[in-house]
Formats: C-alpha cells, structure tokens, sequence
C-alpha cells in the first residue's frame, strides 16, 4: 500500500468523489429534491426551469466552497491539535527528575 503522502503527491486522492454521506435524513431529502425537480420540469418553462437549474448551479457551487473551507478548517484544527499534544508529551511521561520511573 501507498503512504497516504505518496497518493496526495500524485493526485491519487480525491475523497469528494466517494464520500457519501451516512447521516439517515440524506436519503429520504435526497429522493425529496429528486422529486420537486421534476415536478418543477414539468409544471415550468424550458426557459424558467433552466433559469432554476442555473440557480441551483450556483447555489452548489457556493455550497462547494463552503465545505472545501471547513474541510480545510478541520484539517489545521485537527493538525494543531496534534502539535499541541506533541509539545507537551514530555509532561505525560514519567521521567526520573519527576522522582518517578517506568
């Protein structure tokens, strides 16, 4: 197997593209959108309902950006939480000038 660096380098990672999300409400509102939208396929236009296909275009791509930010923001969060535990692993580990030995 590949370290995870190696697949990174060679862009061999793409987690958005197999991330499904496991929350039960997914589903159920992902068959409800399905739905509407050919609800409203029929009952509008051609030219109203790929007005609505250009709005829900560019309400995914925001929402896009939004989940690529937090992801980023987990990711330094959970990297600094580690630094932080690394930096202070010497007061979790007994040592003899504590009086206290393994």
């Amino acid at each position: 197997m590949k370290s995870i660096l190696e697949a990174l380098y060679r862009g061999q990672l793409h987690p958005e593209e197999i991330i499904v999300p496991t929350h039960p409400e997914y589903r159920p509102l992902s068959r409800q959108l399905g739905t509407m939208t050919e609800k409203w396929r029929k009952e509008l236009s051609d030219e109203m309902f790929r007005e609505l296909e250009k709005y829900s275009d560019l309400c995914v791509s925001v929402n896009s950006l939004h989940v690529e930010a937090a992801f980023v923001h987990g990711f330094k969060l959970g990297a600094n939480m580690i630094i932080e535990i690394m930096d202070k692993r010497e007061e979790l580990v007994p040592n003899e000038a504590a009086g206290v030995s393994l």
